[in-house]
């Protein structure tokens, strides 16, 4: 369910007016629709400020879809408030609540149209006052291949560490085999590390990273390090669940280099960016931008979690999970593609 601020009273008060403060100092208007934009996300972005209109609807929806990094997501990306002031030339506009909100209507009016469910999560790493939404963020979700999304960080943690090598031979065994991209695995096969992660992370097969969460120590392992870097609501492997939330917070961390730093991400991003997979995210967005991301499909289960560089006002995450639509993929897409917008609108 969405999270809110907190509720009234002195402390709730205090911290919705701090909030209020940074929301209120972001730009005032958005801008025209980019040359990417298709007819129908226009006139669903046109219906949803229509309905926000009035001030009052605006405000009220814009703090239900907001929440700072003291709700749960990771710490610094907000920043501090800015000192209160009296000067009638500093009185707040409630432009950027009333886009948020916008922002919030459209992806709500996007999984209604599919009949879907979803949890959405946006985390701002650039440009002024980052701000973060989350929408059903913490909402459990089949996690499908997300769980190598963890399982490829701390491939690349370790090797950029030195303790492992893309050199090491691992071999497959019987037991590892799980229908997926690749059926090339016969008994005693071997690979190198850094061919099984490409396996897993471009193509996203499942028997090379079965191969390399055993290897590596088994789900306990994979579970341990997820937590560590705060995917603290999953439970990959088994059950594999997960949600929007955690999914964003693992890339938060791999982005500001807490989870093995550039040497890590020298090596993890390639794996997860021009993938296999392209058709969700990426084609929300323009060309020119970069997205490093691991998808999860089973069934009518749709997942992307994507660090997004390149963007009108920096990187962001994004992170979306999904259930029940029959067109996943163009769903996932429409979301990237007003998200884009929304940043563009900064």
């Amino acid at each position: 369910m969405d999270r809110t601020l907190p509720a009234a009273g002195g402390a709730g008060r205090a911290e919705a007016a701090r909030r209020l403060q940074i929301l209120w100092r972001t730009a005032d208007n958005l801008p025209a629709a980019p040359p990417f934009a298709s007819p129908g996300v226009e006139k669903r972005l046109a219906a949803a400020l229509a309905g926000l209109a009035a001030f009052l609807a605006g405000f009220v929806l814009g703090f239900t879809g907001v929440r700072s990094a003291s709700a749960g997501l990771p710490t610094g990306l907000l920043g501090s408030a800015p000192a209160p002031s009296s000067s009638p030339s500093l009185i707040p506009s409630p432009g950027a609540a009333s886009r948020l909100a916008a922002l919030r209507q459209q992806i709500v009016e996007l999984l209604e149209q599919e009949t879907a469910t979803g949890g959405v999560t946006l985390v701002e790493l650039g440009g002024p006052s980052p701000q973060t939404l989350s929408l059903n963020g913490d909402e459990s979700f089949v996690a499908a291949s997300t769980y190598k999304l963890p399982l490829l960080m701390r491939e690349a943690q370790e090797v950029a560490a030195g303790r492992w090598s893309p050199d090491d031979q691992l071999c497959y065994e019987e037991g590892d085999y799980e229908e997926g991209y690749y059926d090339d695995y016969e008994d005693g096969d071997c690979f190198t590390r850094e061919e099984l992660d490409e396996r897993a992370g471009i193509a996203s097969d499942n028997t090379a990273a079965r191969i390399l969460v055993r290897e590596d120590g088994g789900p306990s392992a994979l579970q341990d390090y997820a937590r560590a870097h705060g995917a603290t609501e999953s439970a990959f492997w088994d059950p594999n669940t997960t949600t929007s939330d955690d999914l964003a917070r693992l890339l938060v961390d791999e982005a500001e280099g807490r989870a093995g730093g550039a040497a890590a991400q020298r090596y993890l991003y390639p794996l997860l960016t021009h993938t296999d997979y392209e058709d969700g995210i990426p084609a929300g967005v323009p060309a020119r931008a970069t997205v490093v991301h691991k998808i999860g499909s089973l069934g009518t289960e749709l997942n992307d979690a994507g660090l997004v560089m390149g963007g009108p006002h920096g990187t962001y995450v994004l992170s979306i999970c999904t259930s029940g639509s029959d067109d996943g993929w163009e769903l996932l897409a429409d979301i990237s593609q007003v998200v884009w917008r929304f940043e563009a609108g900064r």
